[in-house]
């Protein structure tokens, strides 16, 4: 069964796909699927007008769409399947879409089929058709291919901050060298000591105010980082946390566990999706249950303790991390976490040198980001010019793109 999720611009993600048993005619199932059929995501915020390509399943399975996807099988009689589906994909569609056949609040809307099925739209000859979809498929393919090339940079870039960053918390410039004891990593400086956490940070936690008393949560102001501030961790690009989307107040503070952490406190997300992603607090802020702190001693920087935590993030998800599908952190793990201690003034030049390394490296990444993008948009316009008949498919075969 094709899901929403599994209905990517890039194509169908078979990942993402569920499998059912049936034992009967496939064929008589609502949204059942076949060669050329267009889909188009029905609700959603974030897919809602996303459009999908169907030919068959890897291991030639029957398949479904669920009820968030809207399958659109054109006549052949009348309309090429390809042009159908890019026609789908234009601007012109797209934008009528949103403005027409969309129903409900920002907060939860929908496709209406019903308006969709009753929708013209505006089609050359058949043979036209062909011609239009056989150059977008050579000129999109085009395009994705160097949309591809610079995927894989984005990805070896950041592979090689990755391993700047661990290289730079190992201390590797140093030429004396011991075998490290620790399980992420292999060597560290002769003169360097490894240490629990626990001897040079005063380890903490937080908490989550009852709800059942509405009146804890009048007033918030208290800054509370939970789970949902590593969207702004994910690229490791922030170090301070200065905002967060919820706030717990004052009288909420004192009635639970959780307690005001200052300025400066080095925080782990220890749960779920969230696990291993850290940042340094900006501000005093308090956390929920789901977040574990360190508050730093006179031997260790707050900030050098971040780059380990984050160099160390593959061993704690990996080695640590407990559960299939829901990934924790347990406390017990991370009371014996340990890390390389060099002194406080090499531990602020290896912070130095990491910003550096990534601030050089995120430029390039950043112009990278920049070509990728607007390759989008000329494959976007490529397509929402062609199927509008803006130019002559045959006139302008690839124009402006370089083998």
């Amino acid at each position: 069964m094709v899901s929403q999720a599994a209905n990517q611009d890039s194509g169908l993600d078979w990942e993402r796909t569920r499998f059912h048993e049936f034992a009967g005619d496939p064929r008589k199932l609502k949204g059942y699927l076949e060669f050329g059929d267009s889909l188009v995501n029905s609700t959603g915020t974030g897919t809602l007008g996303r459009v999908g390509w169907f030919e068959k399943s890897p291991d030639e399975r029957p398949c479904v769409a669920d009820g968030h996807v809207t399958v659109t099988r054109f006549d052949p009689t009348r309309v090429d399947k390809r042009f159908g589906f890019y026609y789908l994909k234009s601007d012109e569609f797209q934008e009528f879409m949103f403005e027409t056949l969309v129903n409900g609040s920002t907060n939860q809307i929908e496709l209406s089929r019903e308006r969709m099925g009753a929708v013209s739209m505006p089609v050359p000859p058949l043979e036209e058709q062909r011609r239009i979809a056989d150059f977008l498929d050579a000129e999109t393919a085009r395009i994705d291919k160097f949309i591809s090339a610079l995927i894989k940079e984005l990805k070896l870039f950041a592979e090689r901050r990755s391993a700047g960053v661990a290289h730079l918390v190992a201390g590797g410039d140093a030429t004396s060298r011991r075998r490290s004891t620790l399980a992420w990593l292999t060597s560290v400086p002769e003169h360097w000591e490894e240490v629990r956490l626990g001897l040079v940070a005063r380890m903490g936690s937080g908490h989550t105010p009852s709800r059942n008393h509405p009146e804890w949560w009048v007033d918030c102001n208290i800054p509370w980082v939970t789970t949902g501030e590593v969207s702004q961790l994910r690229d490791d690009r922030l170090e301070d946390l200065t905002d967060t989307r919820e706030k717990i107040s004052e009288i909420g503070l004192e009635n639970s566990a959780a307690e005001l952490h200052p300025k400066g406190t080095v925080f782990l997300c220890r749960t779920a999706a969230s696990a291993g992603y850290s940042g340094v607090m900006g501000l005093d802020m308090a956390t929920s249950q789901d977040i574990v702190t360190w508050t730093c001693g006179p031997r260790l920087t707050p900030y050098y303790l971040l780059w380990c935590l984050r160099a160390m993030r593959p061993d704690l998800l990996g080695r640590l991390a407990m559960g299939s599908t829901h990934k924790t952190i347990y406390v017990p793990d991370l009371q014996m976490l340990r890390i390389p201690l060099p002194s406080v003034d090499e531990q602020r030049r290896i912070v130095e040198a990491i910003r550096k390394q990534n601030r050089r490296l995120d430029a390039l990444s950043d112009n990278v980001q920049r070509q990728r993008g607007l390759l989008s948009e000329r494959r976007q316009a490529l397509i929402t010019a062609a199927v509008t008949g803006e130019f002559d498919v045959s006139a302008a075969s690839g124009r402006g793109i370089e083998e």
